[in-house]
């Protein structure tokens, strides 16, 4: 495990069903993104780290669609899927996000990468949900966990340089 010191910072405004997540990386934006494009280490990092992930379907690119499923001690604990509604190499990703177990609510999600200059990047994901109860649902899942986890995670990967 690497140690960081990048702290992330999760936002969920009072009047807005919306979660902003904004996290430094030690590593350039191509480095970054492709840790959110590749499936193999998209499911290496989702999550917290109990959880092992199974991406079933990842076709990134506009139009394009993603399903996974998550899974601790072999049982499945939970499954998403969404479509890729733009994919700008490096700069973007908007997608919808759906977890199967509340399959009327669809979140909208914008990760952003943005070059901090010497070889840092900042990403930036913001989600709207459709209801406030939906972004809060969200929050009381223990997301906060599984994002902290999971991009301690990538900066494991980009360490290794598997990215």
């Amino acid at each position: 495990m690497t140690a960081t010191t990048n702290k992330t910072q999760i936002e969920a405004d009072p009047r807005l069903p919306t979660i902003k997540i904004i996290r430094d990386f030690d590593a350039p934006p191509e480095l970054v993104y492709r840790v959110w494009a590749d499936p193999e280490l998209v499911a290496r990092w989702l999550g917290p780290r109990d959880i092992q992930n199974h991406i079933d379907t990842w076709d990134l690119r506009r139009g394009g669609s993603w399903r996974y499923a998550s899974t601790r001690e072999g049982e499945e604990i939970a499954s998403f899927y969404g479509s890729f509604h733009e994919v700008r190499e490096n700069e973007r990703i908007v997608q919808t996000f759906t977890y199967e177990g509340w399959p009327d609510g669809v979140c909208l999600e914008t990760v952003t990468f943005e070059d901090l200059g010497d070889g840092r990047t900042r990403t930036v994901a913001f989600s709207v949900t459709d209801t406030m109860e939906a972004r809060d649902g969200m929050i009381a899942s223990g997301m906060e966990t599984g994002v902290v986890e999971g991009y301690e995670k990538i900066d494991e990967i980009l360490a290794e340089g598997a990215a």
